[in-house]
C-alpha cells in the first residue's frame, strides 16, 4: 500500500499537515463575483485563520444549495460573473493556503473536463468540488483532474451505503466532504445528529481529512463538529452576512470566532 501522504497533492498535504499538528480545519466559502472586490474576502478569510477556501463558481440552477447560496449565485451572475472572469481574478491571488473551486457539472461540461481543470490549475486552484456528480459517473472528471494536478473531493451523505462510502473515500483527493444531513445548504439552529455517525463511518474506510459541511453556522457548531470531523466547511453563514452588506473585516471577525472555537476543542476525533 502506498503512503497516502506522499501520494497526495497540495490540498491533501496541506490539510494533513495541519491536522497532524492538532489543528481543527476551517474552510469558509465565498460565491465568486458576489461583489466588485470579492477577492478581498479571500484575504480576510486567510487572515482569520482559514486552512483552505472554497470558491463557488456561480451557476443558474444550484440544486443542492439553499436559499442563501442561491441568492448569492443569482447576485453574482447578475453582476456578470463568469468562470473565465473569476479565474482571471484568482490568477493574481496568493494566500499561502489552498483554493478549492466548487460548482455544478454543467459548467465543467461547458468547456470539457480537460480544459476546465487545466484552467483551474492555471488560476492557482488546487481542488474541486462538484456536488451533483455521482461517484459512478466521475471517471472522466477525475482522470482530467489528475492530469491537471487538481484534487477532486467527493461528497458523502448520511444515506450513502457503506460500500459506496468506501468508494467515495478511495476516489476523493484532498479530503472527503461529509454532508451533515439530507437536504440543502443553509444555516441551522443545531448540528444534525447524523453528522457524528457519518464521520465515524467514513473513518472506517479512510484516513483522509474529513470536512463536515451543511449547517455549520456558529462557534458551538464548529466546536461540536470538531469532536467528530477534522474540520468544517462554512458557507451559508458567511454568504448571509455578505448579502446583508458585511465587508471583509466583518467576515474576518466572524471567522475568527469559529477559528477560536476549533482551537479550543482539543479532543481528537475517534
Amino acid at each position: 500500500m502506498t503512503n497516502p501522504t506522499l501520494a497526495a497533492g497540495a490540498v491533501e498535504r496541506h490539510l494533513r499537515a495541519r491536522r497532524e499538528s492538532g489543528r481543527g480545519l476551517l474552510m469558509p466559502y465565498v460565491t465568486a463575483g458576489i461583489t466588485p472586490g470579492w477577492t478581498d474576502y479571500l484575504r480576510a478569510f486567510a487572515d482569520a485563520g482559514a486552512d483552505a477556501i472554497e470558491v463557488g463558481l456561480p451557476f443558474s440552477d444550484p440544486t443542492l444549495d439553499g436559499l442563501t447560496i442561491q441568492q448569492a449565485s443569482q447576485a453574482a451572475l447578475a453582476r456578470g460573473a463568469s468562470t473565465r472572469r473569476i479565474l482571471a481574478d484568482l490568477s493574481g491571488v496568493d494566500l499561502g493556503i489552498p483554493l478549492v473551486a466548487s460548482t455544478y457539472y454543467n459548467l465543467v461540461l461547458h468547456d470539457g473536463p480537460e480544459a476546465f481543470c487545466a484552467a483551474l490549475r492555471r488560476a492557482g486552484v488546487h481542488g474541486l468540488i462538484v456536488p451533483d456528480l455521482p461517484v459512478h459517473e466521475a471517471d472522466e472528471l477525475t482522470d482530467a483532474a489528475a492530469a491537471a494536478g487538481i484534487e477532486p473531493a467527493l461528497l458523502a451523505s448520511p444515506s450513502t451505503p457503506q460500500p459506496r462510502l468506501a468508494e467515495i473515500a478511495e476516489r476523493s483527493r484532498g479530503f472527503v466532504y461529509a454532508v451533515s444531513l439530507m437536504g440543502t445548504t443553509g444555516e441551522r439552529a443545531t448540528l444534525a445528529a447524523s453528522a457524528a455517525e457519518l464521520t465515524e463511518r467514513i473513518r472506517r474506510v479512510t484516513d483522509r481529512p474529513i470536512l463536515l459541511g451543511f449547517g455549520i453556522s456558529t462557534p458551538d457548531h464548529a466546536r461540536e463538529a470538531r469532536r467528530h470531523a477534522d474540520g468544517v466547511v462554512v458557507g451559508a453563514a458567511v454568504m448571509r452576512r455578505v448579502l446583508d452588506g458585511a465587508g471583509p473585516d466583518d467576515l474576518r471577525v466572524f471567522l475568527a470566532t469559529l477559528r477560536q472555537a476549533l482551537d479550543q476543542e482539543c479532543d481528537r476525533p475517534r
